[in-house]
């Protein structure tokens, strides 16, 4: 199993801030199931201020790549993204199109 952690911003509006958060207790069943169909295992999402930090335990078969295509292929996944981009915003380092960067692990205590 392999974990994978990301960061995304949100729109710093506390009104903005609270729909993406009642929007996430009750995500979309189509959503949930692109995630575990990906080969998602586990996924939580953390919030300070406007900075979310994202956590998600992969199995063996979960690629970015193979879970990319397949949400471009998936209208409801594009629907979810759309509705989405209105709460968030790119890091300031982040690409044109990019959404949630990966974070490089700098510790780990076993």
């Amino acid at each position: 199993m392999k974990r994978y952690c990301l960061a995304l911003d949100l729109v710093n509006d506390p009104a903005l801030i609270a729909e993406y958060e009642a929007y996430h207790r009750a995500v979309w069943p189509e959503i949930k199931k692109s995630i575990t169909d990906s080969g998602i295992t586990n996924m939580e999402i953390y919030r300070i201020m406007d900075r979310l930090f994202m956590i998600m335990e992969v199995n063996d078969s979960f690629s970015f790549e193979a879970k990319g295509a397949a949400d471009a292929a998936n209208p409801k996944v594009q629907e979810w993204e759309q509705l989405m981009w209105k709460y968030q915003q790119a890091l300031p380092v982040a690409k044109p199109g990019e959404k949630w960067l990966l974070m490089d692990r700098i510790f780990a205590l076993h």
